[in-house]
């Protein structure tokens, strides 16, 4: 349990992905104090937005994908490359609260069913691998207690403030989340640390719930938006993945992104 799924895990996923209705929803805003106009900046050709989404229309268990945004900018790029759009709010202060308002018109305005999964796919993943939703999908349909999924990875740099570490218990269910290092190497050292990735996956009951809360005290302090899920007491799950995903936060992980796309195994499927 918690890694990546095998062959065998799949195979369990495809009998049951006809029963499920799975729809991808990827928050994008124009503004980024670190990066600014992140989501247009192009790489190999493509801005960053239209990368992400593109990529996530490779993955096998989302039926249908669409960007959430606020500008009308994003949305023009986004429609230009035959992407979906749907407009959103300018007040939100998180794209988890984004993906809400969006989700909540796809069933009250387009007519939409309501789905089973709402995966949250972050704007800012041109590398993104499609296995890796995939993955998600198939480990919170195998938990029908957990209201939200957080997948996770190994890695060694954990003093970075940009990325945000996991804890678990021995199930998988998470404890908590921090930039701090953590956990502590107080007696001694852990094998590796989890990092945030950021394809996320939420019962649509628990998206509604979420977006109803205030924000709550950790949240603030620590600026990591599910916290307020666990401040409030809504089970959330990891699975552990393989890979070398990351997401561009700074300019460093730009210039990173724009070496790594050379020689990227999905960029030739779209």
């Amino acid at each position: 349990m918690g890694i990546l799924p095998n062959a065998t895990m799949f195979t369990r996923y495809d009998e049951v992905h006809f029963q499920m209705a799975v729809i991808g929803l990827i928050p994008a805003r124009l503004e980024s104090a670190r990066l600014p106009r992140k989501a247009l900046l192009p790489i190999d050709g493509l801005p960053i937005i239209v990368h992400t989404f593109k990529r996530s229309l490779l993955a096998d268990s989302l039926d249908e994908v669409y960007v959430c945004t606020d500008s009308e900018e994003i949305a023009d790029v986004v429609q230009t490359h035959d992407g979906r759009v749907i407009m959103t709010s300018d007040t939100h202060t998180n794209g988890t609260e984004r993906i809400a308002e969006a989700a909540d018109k796809l069933v009250r305005e387009m007519n939409y069913p309501e789905p089973d999964l709402i995966v949250d796919v972050q704007g800012d993943e041109p590398l993104l691998d499609p296995n890796h939703i995939d993955a998600v999908v198939a480990e919170h349909m195998r938990h029908e207690d957990w209201d939200i999924l957080v997948p996770s990875q190994p890695f060694h740099e954990p003093e970075t403030p940009h990325v945000v570490k996991i804890i678990h218990d021995v199930n998988y269910r998470i404890i908590s989340m921090s930039r701090a290092v953590v956990p502590l190497p107080f007696k001694s050292k852990p094998k590796y640390y989890l990092k945030h990735l950021d394809s996320i996956s939420f019962r649509p009951a628990a998206l509604r719930d979420f977006a109803s809360l205030e924000t709550s005290n950790l949240e603030s302090i620590e600026g990591i938006e599910l916290m307020r899920a666990i401040e409030n007491g809504m089970t959330l799950g990891t699975v552990v993945l393989e890979g070398n995903s990351y997401s561009i936060n700074v300019p460093e992980d730009y210039d990173r992104a724009k070496e790594d796309i050379l020689n990227d195994p999905f960029r030739n499927k779209y």
